[in-house]
């Protein structure tokens, strides 16, 4: 929509996307659709100003503290580790604006980064979608699906509400201090779900299966589709079943596959199913004593580590930042 017809309409807003990459430039032409005017955009490689230009047709590809000048919502939409670093070094050059919106889409922080932008008086929001982006304008058909991780000051927070609402997404309110487990656990649902599908697919190919998305498509959407409608009562398998047999077979044949990384996953998600299933009584004592004892001299490094039903699970990683 033209600058001028959205100064035509109350309540429309300058928008200055700071980093043209997948999720900054969807979000970007979603405001836009909701009648703001993206004034700028921010795009250092090559495959951002494409995706700029593929996304936000006709915006102009400026320099950072020029788009902070013009914007009246300013989007940070740069890597986690470099958003403080961002903040502050605007606040240094005295580039944020009384009143200006400050908004980025992390979903580990919350708006105590942007502390340097609030003293100069700017408005701090934090909105992140809990959703996985391609960069592709098919991305906008699925913001009506997705909900967005919110934190604002309590005086401002029906702001970020109402930004979700016009993107067409659902906010869901998280504390500053949860902001971190939030995204852990959208990490571990999203970014390990890949991680899964690229080793099972990858053990399939060295098999000789010539297409194994084939093959883990069907099983793995039905799996999903049935752990979302029905939660922890759609979990099938050996392990739900108590079949030691078949756990120490799996365990065997990939202790002899030159998988390394796939194999500790197996057994560290193994292992926390089967204590999860004996919290739930899906499995009594004597089942998951035999599948914790199958998986047991395995785990981790590959030596031997004993374990009993009510050990943490052995699932070592930091969440993804």
């Amino acid at each position: 929509m033209a600058i001028a017809d959205a100064t035509r309409r109350p309540g429309r807003l300058g928008v200055g996307i700071v980093g043209a990459g997948k999720v900054g430039s969807v979000l970007g032409a979603a405001l836009r659709s909701a009648g703001h005017a993206v004034v700028g955009v921010s795009a250092v490689s090559e495959a951002s100003r494409e995706r700029a230009e593929n996304l936000l047709p006709g915006v102009p590809v400026l320099e950072v503290p020029d788009i902070i000048e013009r914007a009246e919502l300013v989007l940070l939409t740069v890597p986690d580790d470099a958003l403080p670093t961002l903040v502050e070094g605007l606040a240094q050059l005295k580039a944020w604006q009384a009143g200006q919106l400050v908004v980025h889409t992390s979903g580990r922080y919350g708006t105590s980064v942007l502390a340097p932008a609030r003293a100069a008086g700017a408005i701090p929001l934090a909105i992140h979608p809990a959703m996985t982006f391609t960069g592709l304008s098919l991305d906008l058909g699925r913001l009506p699906d997705s909900m967005f991780g919110i934190t604002a000051p309590s005086a401002v927070l029906p702001i970020a509400q109402a930004l979700v609402v016009e993107m067409g997404a659902e906010p869901v309110v998280i504390d500053e201090e949860s902001r971190a487990l939030y995204h852990a656990a959208l990490a571990h649902a999203s970014n390990h779900l890949v991680t899964i599908a690229a080793q099972s697919a990858q053990v399939l190919a060295d098999l000789g299966v010539q297409h194994p998305d084939r093959m883990l498509g069907p099983l793995m959407k039905a799996s999903l589709e049935n752990a979302l409608s029905s939660g922890e009562s759609a979990l099938t398998g050996p392990v739900a079943r108590g079949d030691a047999g078949t756990v120490r077979a799996h365990r065997a044949a990939l202790d002899g596959h030159d998988a390394a990384d796939t194999r500790q996953a197996y057994l560290g998600m193994a292992r926390a199913t089967a204590l999860r299933a004996l919290e739930r009584g899906v499995l009594s004592p004597v089942q998951g004593e035999a599948i914790l004892a199958a998986l047991a001299d395995v785990l981790g490094t590959g030596g031997p580590t004993s374990t009993t039903p009510g050990d943490p699970p052995d699932v070592a990683s930091d969440p993804p930042a």
